[in-house]
């Protein structure tokens, strides 16, 4: 016998223009049957940039679903069919305001996969040269940057609440 569940119905029950929300009835490894409520997501990045004196740029921003500013790496949506590299390099210049003349894939995730398939790549950004774009106009976002020990200092302190954000420090800064 297999240990997977096997989707034997989905319904689209939601749309929108970030997720989609599916209800799967599946068939359990031991015959019965349950219900999954899975969220549909294109996948994201997260970029930890760096500049040449170890500084990293963040952004704190407000978010709806917790109530509260966060302090976190540029991040965004992969749009169809882009790519995680040109995506994270859009949103650099979207949010911070910078391009990169070297971006390194440093790992991906499931950012939580108990409900949702979004994987979010991270990368690195060095070589930072300034070079705007517009941001999307339901962000408000200020720019903060951070030397890379007071980084890790909020990190160990428990300020950094962020997952991606701590993902990110971790394999950026090989903590």
């Amino acid at each position: 016998m297999d240990n997977y569940e096997k989707t034997i119905k989905r319904d689209n029950i939601y749309s929108g223009k970030v997720v989609k929300l599916d209800v799967e009835t599946v068939l359990l490894p031991n015959n019965n049957k349950a219900k999954r409520e899975i969220v549909r997501h294109p996948g994201a990045v997260a970029i930890l940039p760096i500049n040449n004196n170890k500084e990293i740029y963040f952004v704190k921003q407000y978010r709806k679903a917790i109530e509260m500013e966060l302090l976190e790496v540029p991040a965004g949506k992969l749009e169809y069919n882009e790519s995680p590299s040109l995506c994270a390099l859009r949103e650099l210049q979207e949010e911070i305001g910078f391009t990169a003349s070297k971006l390194t894939l440093l790992g991906k995730f499931y950012s939580s996969p108990g409900f949702s398939n979004e994987i979010i790549y991270v990368y690195k950004a060095e070589g930072l040269v300034k070079s705007k774009l517009a941001t999307d106009d339901d962000e408000f976002i200020d720019v903060i940057k951070y030397s890379d020990r007071e980084s890790i200092a909020m990190l160990n302190e428990g300020l950094i609440m962020d997952a991606k954000t701590a993902i990110a420090l971790s394999l950026g800064l090989n903590l």
